[in-house]
């Protein structure tokens, strides 16, 4: 190989993975441009070395080498960086899609290290589109299938089930929970109701339909998407 192709593709490994850290960049993710053009640079030379680096000692006798080795801890190897780019916060973990674009960029790398531009190219198209134009589709689709808890305070046995799925506009399946935790001296009951599959929009508006309702005295969404904070009404 000449230097000049030694050059282009670690220019060219430069150059992806810029692109694909770009996009982490932008929302601000620890792992970001530099770590993404280290990983696919770092990737493409030690596929340059483990293709070339051992070439006149092949010629040596009684010498058998594998060149594919140094390359293929490459793939184990990254999974550290990634476990360093995952946050775990109790049961919400973040960070699993920034550990596989590290994963894919050395990818990336070992296939400009070894001349595949055509598939580093046609790859770091797809990885951009995976990450930056399934999102939308990703989001739109996790706002329509939220949970949340509500804790309603009524006149005691004003509210029913049905009539809790009347006035919400719910199917049977969308709501887990209807459950009276206590009854108060003064009349009232205190209820926990649990939802899934409802949609973020509706729940900004389950507090509004259920004070319209006879017996309802307050309603509080304990759980909203996203770990919004919960507010009286």
């Amino acid at each position: 190989m000449s230097n000049m192709e030694m050059l282009l593709r670690l220019v060219t490994a430069a150059a992806l993975g810029s692109l694909i850290g770009f996009e982490r960049e932008r929302l601000l993710w620890a792992a970001g441009i530099r770590t993404h053009m280290l990983v696919c640079v770092g990737s493409c030379l030690i596929m340059i070395v483990s293709q070339y680096g051992f070439s006149s000692i092949l010629n040596e006798k009684n010498v058998v080498l594998d060149p594919s080795r140094i390359a293929a801890q490459v793939v184990s190897g990254i999974g550290f960086l990634g476990a360093g780019a995952i946050l775990a916060r109790g049961e919400i973990v973040k960070g699993l899609t920034t550990a596989a674009s590290i994963w894919t960029v050395a990818a990336v790398g070992l296939a400009v290290g070894g001349g595949l531009y055509l598939a580093a190219s046609t790859s770091t198209v797809i990885i951009l589109i995976i990450l930056a134009g399934i999102k939308p589709l990703e989001e739109a689709y996790r706002s329509r299938n939220q949970s949340c808890q509500l804790k309603i305070e009524v006149d005691s046995g004003s509210l029913t089930p049905e009539l809790l799925k009347e006035a919400l506009g719910l199917r049977n399946g969308q709501v887990k929970r209807f459950l009276v935790e206590n009854r108060n001296q003064q009349g009232t009951d205190d209820l926990s109701v649990l939802l899934s599959k409802v949609s973020s929009h509706d729940i900004a508006t389950y507090p509004d339909k259920l004070k319209e309702l006879d017996g309802v005295r307050e309603v509080t969404v304990v759980r909203r998407p996203k770990d919004q904070p919960a507010k009286p009404t």
